[in-house]
């Protein structure tokens, strides 16, 4: 069995946050060369970051509804001076909410014929590594639009 962190804190390696079943732990976070199993819940790790990102969750969801107008699957610019902008595949708020990390995103591709039933799509990140999701590639694509979009009003501009 694989250590179980307590908590977990956001940083630039984190490319996803993917919610579990299982009774010791509640995530499973990939790296860029690591995953790692913690307690907390994907929703609380992203909460806390925002934390640690100079404002709070719902600060930051607020102002992202009040300049893109999404409503739906907000995406969170958890730290934008550290260009960290993360998307939610589901409501926050539902249990199987997966979190991925825009930056290290190379695309989204179709899952093949072959692949499980539930498995819509596959993640290739810049890393190498590929994600299998049960969410459409359309629906993924969609998001990752608008947490671009979300990435062009919260990035610092340089004067």
């Amino acid at each position: 069995m694989e250590k179980v962190l307590s908590k977990y804190k956001i940083n630039k390696n984190t490319m996803a946050i993917m919610a579990t079943a299982h009774t010791d732990y509640q995530a499973m976070v990939i790296e860029t060369n690591r995953t790692l199993f913690v307690k907390q819940t994907p929703l609380s790790i992203i909460k806390t970051a925002c934390l640690y990102g100079g404002s709070s969750y719902e600060g930051r969801r607020s102002a992202v509804i009040y300049l893109t107008t999404t409503k739906q699957k907000v995406p969170i610019p958890i730290n934008p001076f550290a260009n960290i902008y993360a998307f939610p595949t589901l409501s926050p708020n539902h249990h199987q909410c997966n979190w991925i990390f825009l930056n290290h995103v190379e695309m989204v591709k179709d899952a093949h014929t072959s692949a499980p039933s539930n498995i819509q799509s596959i993640i290739l990140f810049k890393q190498g590594q590929k994600l299998m999701m049960s969410e459409s590639r359309a629906v993924l694509v969609k998001q990752m639009q608008r947490t671009a979009l979300c990435l062009f009003y919260f990035t610092p501009q340089k004067v």
